[in-house]
């Protein structure tokens, strides 16, 4: 990843192609280890679709997720605003924000995100805010590809440019009455290009800080073609170290959710353990219709504590994964 051409102006949004599913998107997170609470926020403009996709998720202190995902429409490719959230971009590669505002769906028992009809039907509704803002604490990861063969994160028809940084994010939560306050570390990318959700086979995506100087986010990624790509990064100080190897191993509940993940990875430097432990899982899907068959893929996201050389984390975990005859094609991998 190390290959890719990078601009100030990437920072901004990019001249949508011709894709029909064209998508250029932001992503914001931040978690705090202490109270083990936090979120994320993104913004995805299809404007070649006429919709955006803003989505929140937040973790909240006692095992809550409070969220919402809505498709408002959108009329250009201008701006990140949509649906009662908003991202700016205060200094290009260095300091960037978001801030949701409107109704949140409260959930005591997240596994109500498994069944979207219930879910819309039948949540508590409050209404909240989330506002996170982000300083970067590395480099500026990633870009366009420079060659036309050249091989993409996720993939070239899930993403034609993507970047991504580690950050200082300090923010609040607000849920009805309550609110919560952070100053902890976080993550931010930025993507465009052609992208279905059902295009992705399978992959785990782990991101996590453990302070100022030291953080990850690494992904494996398997095709259809049953190629496997090892993805990714340790922050060490206020550098980047790209990964040369990577094994993940999952210990997964009956639902076939992840619940703990066990990371073997190795940069030219040095080689490291870590272990993962899922605090709570936001169990989420995406159906696109092709012709008369519905295309399904599960998105598990989870709140994920971490220890790396008797240091702890907090992060974010990413399975996603195309459901074939409704099973998960990448478990138990």
């Amino acid at each position: 990843m190390s290959n890719y051409k990078f601009s100030v102006d990437d920072e901004f949004t990019h001249t949508p192609d011709a894709s029909p599913n064209f998508n250029e998107s932001v992503y914001v997170n931040g978690f705090e280890p202490q109270r083990r609470f936090g979120g994320w926020m993104r913004i995805g403009n299809r404007i070649n679709e006429g919709h955006a996709e803003a989505q929140v998720c937040l973790y909240l202190p006692d095992g809550r997720i409070a969220c919402q995902f809505q498709r408002p429409d959108i009329s250009h490719n201008d701006s990140f605003s949509a649906g009662g959230m908003h991202y700016e971009v205060h200094e290009a590669t260095k300091r960037v924000s978001m801030h949701y505002e409107g109704e949140l769906m409260v959930l005591d028992d997240p596994n109500l995100l498994r069944e979207p009809k219930r879910l819309f039907t039948q949540a508590t509704r409050i209404s909240g805010k989330a506002s996170f803002d982000l300083t970067g604490i590395s480099p500026v990861h990633g870009g366009e590809p420079t060659s036309n063969d050249q091989q993409t994160m996720y993939g070239r028809d899930f993403s034609f440019g993507h970047f991504f940084q580690h950050t200082r994010t300090i923010g609040h939560i607000e849920v009805g009455n309550e609110r919560w306050d952070f100053d902890s570390f976080g993550w931010r990318d930025h993507s465009w290009g052609p992208r279905y959700w059902t295009n992705i086979y399978f992959y785990r995506l782990l991101i996590a800080n453990f302070g100022p100087d030291r953080a990850l986010m690494l992904l494996k990624i398997t095709g259809r073609d049953g190629e496997t790509r090892r993805h990714g990064v340790l922050q060490i100080g206020g550098e980047y170290e790209e990964i040369t190897d990577m094994d993940v191993i999952t210990d997964w509940t009956a639902e076939k959710d992840p619940k703990t993940i066990h990371l073997g990875v190795r940069t030219a430097n040095r080689a490291a353990q870590m272990q993962g432990r899922v605090i709570t899982l936001a169990p989420l899907s995406n159906r696109r219709k092709v012709g008369d068959e519905f295309l399904k893929s599960r998105i598990a996201e989870a709140l994920t504590e971490w220890t790396w050389d008797g240091r702890e984390g907090i992060g974010v975990t990413e399975y996603i994964e195309f459901l074939e005859n409704g099973e998960p094609v990448g478990f138990p991998m």
